[in-house]
């Protein structure tokens, strides 16, 4: 059986490489580890005794491995090769084969059997196939010695080189032969690690000028017979421990600049010059700012010639500049200084950087007094380099209401000094004895009580530090419950709400996790402005959220849009984009502040006025058009209206305050004219009738605002300039078409009537826009008059957009009357144009002077 040849001999090979690796795995082992410290040229630096040593116990290690090695080898058969193919076959057919008839011997019918099984055995010899070796030696090396050795030898091989084996023969030869060349030298030159700079080698370097940092360490190593080679140096400044010249090692640090020899057979000298290292610098690049809530942010500069390592603010109470009256009139308690540490830059380049120092110190005892600031800081030599001190106020959070900032002084007084404490205490028993009007609720009258109770007694037992920072503590809670009231919970909620977003975003949320958690946000956003409004003054209806930015308002119906739009990009994975959007919504709701339609710290200018009537009457002519267009929907039945009424709808400039933009109108026609009229009007739509009484209530109404306008328009402010002659046109045209309203509407004719009220609208949105621009150039001749066109001006028009779909002051001055769309959808529009800016702004590649063009028109828009 030919075919057998190559898998037994095949499988002998392999039996053969088993016996190898179990017999001489520990001489293996051994000259791995031998190898590896003679790669690493550890045979150089041990000594000649410990160098003997090892290689005895080396030599004997490797003997003693390879001859249990040889007496535990044997060579495999061929008889068993083939054994271990045919226990890998089914059956084993080739013994089989092998074997013969033991019964049945002379029967034909056995002896065919016998043939038939011979033969099918024999063709199931050809699957045969070469056994794999079994290599595994883990029983014989359970602690697997075989591979430690062998990580030490891969080490030495990345770490070290074969060819330092060679020196073995060196130094079992004897040492005289090194001496042959001459006496040699090393020598490194080390700068400090903070420099950043590169390690020398000195035989590399030329004689002559060598520039190296101050503190740079010089290592020389001299070889050969001593005495042969000396150093002599000037650099290091020692005076005192100073070796021999002609040490065989020699370790010293630059100091100074000098000359560095070292002499024996050729002279080499260099001259060093040392660098010295500057102190750091740094600088206050502006005022101090913050914000309402007592956060500052102070900007520096620091600056060094290898970087800065840290820095630190050391703020200290400034007793010469402080008002020492009242609770400040008697010596303060020892105030330890404040030191902050300044923020460093976490990547990049720390030797010349700007930052800001921001913090929050409105509950520090130095808030709100006279302070001297002073930065300091350290390089990495340890080198400190200091601004001047710089007095000024520490910021602190300012506090509005008048019994707020009352108990927010008397916590002043208390941290100035603890013997303030008598004192402290009558005044608040003074402020709350009559407690009426003082207190929004019983809680904060009771907090003072407590407080007040906890004073008396620590009066009798005396005021420790514990008492005294108790007291303080207390004393901020209730001057910040005062302050804020409800507003605060609900401002830490919508924090919450906008933290939990903002992580949602990190953290890519499912479309029901980003749905649950705008409708979160929408209802602290909600609850927030409801405690805004609910503290401020009762107004017309007219209150804008503002966003504190460049005196742009924002209205509920656009904070609703922007958090529509930043749900839609993180449902389309536009997390960037969202996120962006989201910090700009953060921005207005930190900055939010409600203005009223009739608020203001004094009596309003005849223009502001003008302004207001000016806007009520635009008001009530719409609210005058959903009526009328309401009258007109009742001349028709109710399968004709439902036919009708889309297609008037469009039809009819008036109808935006029924669409959404004029809330709470419904149920309200006719306001302006009384309860009478009113409830004529409401009578007859309840009746169905919807004829003569209801028109001619509708004129009388009609007539009523012509009259009112007619008023206005003759007690308008002598304005000069053209706009103020504009201004005048539109408001007479506009008194004539609600003349022809009130005509049309005495006939019977609504749908003329409608027309003629959206061109009186049309009259007077341009005439408040003109009147604007009017007092605003006014102002601009007669400096000192205030704010009034600015105040004016954040009285929105309701109904009217710009091309961008945003609400337009009164003053018009943001986009165009023309129709530059068409009859396209205008908010479906600017939708598109702010998606298209943002995604143009977010492209890296495109120029930097267009994408700062971009941002710029996001933050107007």
């Amino acid at each position: 059986m030919r075919h057998l040849r190559l898998p037994v001999a095949a499988t002998r090979a392999g039996m053969v490489a088993e016996e190898v690796v179990r017999a001489f795995w520990p001489f293996w082992t051994v000259v791995f580890l031998v190898l590896a410290p003679l790669m690493m040229g550890w045979q150089d630096t041990l000594p000649l005794e410990a160098f003997w040593a090892g290689a005895v116990i080396s030599v004997i290690s490797c003997l003693a491995t390879l001859v249990w090695g040889i007496r535990r080898f044997r060579v495999p058969s061929s008889a068993e090769a083939l054994a271990r193919v045919d226990a890998a076959l089914p059956g084993r057919p080739i013994a089989a084969v092998a074997d013969t008839q033991a019964i049945g011997g002379g029967d034909a019918a056995s002896e065919a059997v016998w043939q038939a099984h011979i033969a099918r055995m024999a063709e199931q010899t050809k699957k045969a196939r070469p056994v794999e070796p079994d290599l595994r030696i883990s029983d014989r090396d359970p602690y697997g010695l075989r591979f430690i050795a062998l990580l030490f030898f891969v080490a030495a091989l990345m770490f070290g080189s074969l060819f330092r084996v060679s020196s073995v023969g060196q130094i079992v030869a004897g040492g005289e032969q090194t001496l042959v060349t001459g006496p040699v030298w090393e020598g490194w030159v080390e700068p400090p690690a903070y420099t950043g700079r590169p390690s020398l080698y000195l035989n590399d370097v030329p004689p002559g000028p060598l520039s190296v940092p101050v503190g740079s360490q010089i290592t020389l190593r001299l070889y050969g017979e001593v005495g042969a080679l000396t150093v002599a140096e000037t650099v290091s400044g020692r005076v005192d421990d100073i070796g021999l010249a002609s040490d065989a090692q020699q370790q010293f640090t630059i100091a100074k600049s000098g000359t560095l020899t070292i002499s024996g057979g050729t002279s080499t000298t260099w001259e060093v010059t040392a660098i010295a290292d500057d102190a750091p610098t740094v600088d206050l690049t502006g005022p101090i700012e913050s914000d309402a809530m007592g956060e500052m942010s102070q900007p520096f500069a620091a600056s060094d010639d290898y970087g800065i390592e840290s820095g630190t603010a050391t703020i200290a109470l400034d007793l010469a500049a402080v008002d020492r009256s009242h609770g400040l009139a008697i010596d303060p308690d020892p105030i330890d200084p404040l030191v902050l540490d300044l923020p460093m830059p976490f990547t990049g380049d720390r030797s010349d950087f700007d930052d800001f120092l921001v913090d929050n110190l409105s509950e520090h005892p130095l808030a709100n007094l006279p302070v001297t600031l002073q930065l300091t800081v350290t390089d990495a030599a340890g080198q400190t380099g200091s601004t001047p001190a710089e007095p000024l106020i520490l910021p602190g959070r300012r506090f509005f209401q008048p019994f707020a900032k009352a108990v927010i002084e008397q916590r002043r007084d208390l941290m100035w000094s603890k013997a303030n404490a008598p004192r402290i205490n009558q005044i608040l028993r003074a402020v709350s004895h009559r407690p009426e009007g003082l207190f929004s609720n019983e809680t904060t009258y009771l907090r003072l009580r407590t407080i007040i109770r906890r004073m008396d007694n620590f009066a009798e037992t005396g005021m420790t530090d514990e008492a005294q920072a108790e007291i303080v503590e207390a004393l901020w809670d209730l001057a910040i419950q005062l302050e804020d009231g409800r507003l605060a919970d609900a401002r830490e909620r919508l924090r919450r709400a906008q933290e939990r977003l903002a992580e949602a975003m990190r953290d890519g949320a499912s479309d029901e996790e980003i749905a649950e958690l705008m409708q979160e946000l929408r209802e602290a956003t909600d609850d927030y402005l409801r405690m805004l409004a609910e503290q401020a003054e009762p107004s017309d209806g007219t209150d804008q959220a503002d966003s504190g930015q460049q005196g742009q308002q924002m209205g509920m119906d656009e904070l609703q849009a922007l958090m529509d739009r930043i749900e839609e990009l993180m449902q389309e994975g536009r997390m960037a984009e969202a996120q962006e959007l989201m910090e700009q919504l953060n921005q207005m709701m930190e900055n939010l502040r409600v203005t009223q339609g009739e608020g203001g710290d004094g009596p309003q200018s005849p223009g502001q006025q003008s302004m207001q009537d000016l806007a009520d009457t635009l008001r009530e002519q719409e609210e005058l058009s959903d009526d009328s267009f309401s009258e007109l929907q009742d001349q028709f039945g109710p399968g004709e209206q439902g036919q009708q009424q889309p297609g008037q709808q469009g039809q009819q400039p008036g109808q935006q305050g029924q669409n959404g933009e004029q809330p709470g109108q419904d149920g309200q026609q006719g306001q302006g004219q009384g309860t009478g009229e009113d409830g004529q009007t409401g009578d007859q739509r309840g009746d169905g009738a919807g004829g003569e009484g209801d028109q001619r209530s509708l004129a009388q109404r009609q007539q009523a605002l012509r009259q009112e306008l007619q008023r206005q328009r003759d007690g308008l402010p002598d304005l000069g300039g053209e706009a103020g002659d504009i201004a005048r046109r539109s408001l007479d045209r506009a008194e004539g078409a609600m003349e022809g309203a009130e005509d049309a509407l005495r006939d019977g004719d609504l749908a003329e009537a409608i027309d003629q009220q959206a061109e009186a609208m049309d009259a007077l949105r341009n005439g408040m826009r003109e009147l604007g621009q009017a007092l605003a150039e006014n102002q601009n001749m007669q400096p000192g008059q205030g704010s009034e066109q600015g105040e004016a001006a954040g009285r929105p028009i309701p109904g009217q957009r710009d091309p961008l779909g945003r609400e337009m002051g009164n003053t018009g001055q943001l986009g165009t009357d023309q129709q530059l769309l068409g009859g396209d959808d205008v908010n479906r529009r600017a939708e598109e144009l702010l998606d298209e800016i943002r995604r143009r702004s977010a492209q890296q590649s495109r120029p930097e002077i267009e994408r700062d063009y971009l941002r710029r028109l996001l933050d107007q828009f």
